[in-house]
């Protein structure tokens, strides 16, 4: 059964390659949502015991789009239903939370949004 879930937000669109925006892990298996304005602090229980890791702007938290003008970026969201409580500090990369998923993840889905400034 799913234990906690993971979600990791990145912008494949940027001029510089993929960017990750977010990287939390450990959230409770029943969270139907998540908060506006969660903090960019690398404490357990940010959002409702899960654990934020560092993104491509070297921050912890969520770093939100930000595209150059032009054409819209898409904004990938994949969430995982992983069976156990993934063992990494707070402050962990993307590549990190993906190898240390290997053989824990029970489901995942992804949901993709465009955004451009005007």
């Amino acid at each position: 059964t799913t234990q906690s879930l993971a979600l990791i937000v990145e912008d494949p669109d940027a001029p510089a390659g993929n960017r990750v925006h977010w990287v939390v892990y450990n959230m409770p298996h029943g969270l139907s949502g998540l908060p506006s304005g969660v903090p960019t602090d690398p404490e357990p229980g940010r959002p409702a015991g899960a654990r934020q890791g560092v993104n491509d702007f070297r921050r912890i938290g969520y770093g939100g789009p930000c595209p150059p003008k032009g054409p819209a970026h898409r904004y990938v969201f994949t969430l995982y239903a992983v069976e156990s409580v993934v063992s990494l500090p707070p402050g962990s990369t993307k590549a990190l939370l993906i190898e240390s998923l290997k053989g824990h993840v029970l489901a995942q889905a992804s949901f993709t949004g465009t955004y451009a400034r005007a």
